[in-house]
Parts: C-alpha cells; sequence; structure tokens
C-alpha cells in the first residue's frame, strides 16, 4: 500500500492525540482548544495550538459547546416562514448576529403554542448563546407555564432571551405597538372621509390581531363609528384567510367603503377578492392593513398601513438579547403610512 493510501485510510485526530503531542491532559487539551471559561496557562494553550495543528485537527462543535456552556449559535423561533412578517424581522437578527459572529438557526413553530414548547426544549440540549422567540402570544394556552420553566432553566444555565411579542412573559421582551397603531389608523381613515367599515381578523386567541381589533375599533369610537357584526369576519391569519375574508363580506352584503385587515398579508388577499368581483381595491373600496410589508409598497394600488421597522425590530431582538443591561418591555413604535389604497372621498 502507498504512502498516500495509508494517509486515506488514516483514522481522524482526536483530541486524545493532540493532548498526548502537546504533552498535557485530556482536560487541559479540551479547555485550550473549546473555549472553556475556566483558565489554561499560556505556555500550556500554545503548546495544544500548535499541537493541534501540526496534527490537522478541528475542534467539534457539540465539544465547543459543552466547554463554553454555549455554541456560537443564536435560535430563533417564528411562527410561519412564509409570511414577509417574520421573514424581515429574521433578516435583522441575521444582520446582527454576522456582527456578533454568531450563526442563526431558525425554527418555525406554525402558530401552535404546544410545537413552541417542543422546539425550546430541543434548542436547549444544543446550547445557543441565545434563544428569540418572534410571535403572538395565544390566549389561554396551556404550554405557557411550560415554555416559562423551559426557558428560565435555560437562561439559569447562562442562554440569553428575549421575545418579540406581547409583555405577558418574564422575559425581555419587544413589545409593538399594535393597540395604539390600529386606533391611529381608524382616526386617520375617518379623516379621509370613510364612514361605514368592515375588519377581517385571525381568531380571537390571537392577541395581535385581538389587539388591533380593539385599537381600531376604539378609534371609530372616538368618531362615533362602530363596525357592524356581519362586517367583522374571522378568517386565517394568511393571504388565503384575508382572501377568503374578503370573499365572505361580499356575500353578506352591505355598502362597506373601506376595510382593515389585521395584518398585510390578509389585506392583500382581500385586494385580489375584491377584484375577482370586479371591484377595484381604493376606488371601489378601501383597503388598509398593518405591519408595512414589502409587497404593501410594491402591489397596485400600493397599500395603507402601520409601519413597523421590522428589519430593526430583528437587529434589537438579538442586540437585546446579548446585552448585559437588565431589560423589562422595549416598546416598538410604529407609523401610520397613508398610500393609494385608501384615497380621499
Amino acid at each position: 500500500m502507498s504512502r498516500m493510501e495509508q494517509g486515506a485510510h488514516r483514522a481522524p485526530v482526536t483530541l486524545h492525540d493532540v493532548a498526548r503531542e502537546a504533552g498535557v491532559s485530556y482536560a487541559t487539551a479540551s479547555r485550550a482548544l473549546n473555549g472553556s471559561t475556566r483558565r489554561v496557562r499560556q505556555e500550556s494553550a500554545s503548546r495544544v495550538r500548535a499541537a493541534a495543528s501540526r496534527l490537522g485537527y478541528t475542534p467539534h462543535a457539540s465539544a465547543q459547546a459543552i466547554a463554553r456552556g454555549s455554541s456560537n449559535t443564536a435560535a430563533l423561533v417564528v411562527q410561519d416562514v412564509v409570511d414577509p412578517y417574520f421573514s424581515s424581522i429574521a433578516a435583522g437578527v441575521i444582520e446582527a448576529a454576522e456582527d456578533a459572529g454568531l450563526i442563526v438557526t431558525m425554527a418555525v413553530a406554525d402558530r401552535s403554542p404546544g410545537l413552541e414548547l417542543q422546539i425550546v426544549r430541543t434548542l436547549r440540549g444544543h446550547r445557543p448563546r441565545a434563544i428569540l422567540i418572534v410571535g403572538t402570544r395565544i390566549e389561554g394556552a396551556d404550554a405557557q407555564a411550560s415554555l416559562v420553566q423551559e426557558l428560565d432553566a435555560y437562561r439559569t444555565a447562562g442562554g440569553r432571551v428575549a421575545i418579540v411579542s406581547q409583555p405577558d412573559l418574564p422575559f425581555p421582551t419587544l413589545a409593538i405597538d399594535n393597540y395604539g397603531g390600529a386606533r391611529r389608523l381608524a382616526r386617520a381613515l375617518v379623516g379621509l372621509g370613510y364612514r361605514r367599515f368592515a375588519v377581517i381578523h385571525g381568531d380571537e386567541r390571537i392577541r395581535t390581531s385581538l389587539d388591533r381589533c380593539r385599537g381600531f375599533a376604539d378609534g371609530l369610537a372616538e368618531a362615533g363609528i362602530a363596525v357592524a357584526d356581519r362586517h367583522a369576519i374571522r378568517a386565517d391569519f394568511t393571504r388565503a384567510g384575508g382572501r377568503d375574508g374578503a370573499r365572505e363580506l361580499a356575500g353578506r352584503g352591505g355598502d362597506v367603503e373601506a376595510v382593515f385587515a389585521v395584518n398585510d398579508v390578509m389585506a392583500l388577499g382581500a385586494m385580489s377578492a375584491l377584484r375577482e368581483a370586479g371591484l377595484r381595491p381604493g376606488p371601489d373600496v378601501a383597503v388598509a392593513g398593518f405591519d408595512d410589508i414589502d409587497d404593501a409598497r410594491a402591489v397596485t394600488p400600493a397599500l395603507t398601513s402601520v409601519r413597523v421597522p421590522l428589519r430593526d425590530l430583528g437587529r434589537q431582538a438579538l442586540e437585546v438579547a446579548l446585552s448585559d443591561r437588565p431589560v423589562d418591555v422595549v416598546p416598538i413604535a410604529v407609523e401610520v403610512v397613508v398610500r393609494d389604497s385608501t384615497p380621499r372621498r
């Protein structure tokens, strides 16, 4: 057998090999290469690194995580991977992670509190530097107390946590002003001359939908306006849900001047359904949403929305998680943006 063939069949270099080459114990070699917080004498550390280089040894990521108590990853848990709301926030998290020298891993909870809990339990075993949870809280979710226990245990072991949601959990939370933004949107639409409204919303247990509905209703109430029960349509919190909601609204009849969908993807779906019905979004029936995703500006007519600084929100979420500053709730301000989908009447 040639020397090249012998090299091809040689067993992988182990940390034991490095320790023997450097003349140190296995534990010392592990601490020197895997980033343990326990100190190693400079002379010993130099010998270990030189030996690893000569032998071509590469530290194992799991071993590094155990030694340091965490890996060089940040774990992001979102509710939906298709919704541009979550992908925009994820883009911001990834930007901040690059600045911090971290790699982002992402898991999708599909708006299921039980699946979200299962994901966090699994993530604890991978020892990420931080866990970020992005998504609305669900009213009456049985898994919430268990989720708090899991995150508490993770944080006690040195992990970092940040939540982008309602301030319901005892962890640093970035809280979007859903109620206030929807209330100001209602005032703006009334100021444009609209008086007869419909609302397409999600399941009443979804806190984001509930807060936005309440804010919008209170904003209309200031002008003595109320949404008729038949014009409040519950649908899936998706683009398809918005389309179905607008179709149902059309079937119920009534002279509706403006439709508020509680997020932009539902609003875009509603605009599609209006076109299918032979109506022009904007001139015939005004449509407004919430979040100001990129598609809100690209669609024709451009969608009136409530701008949430989604990308910046993602960056800030990771920065809050990694910060040593004590943080409770970080309020996230929003801004009403009026566009052609709600022309002045």
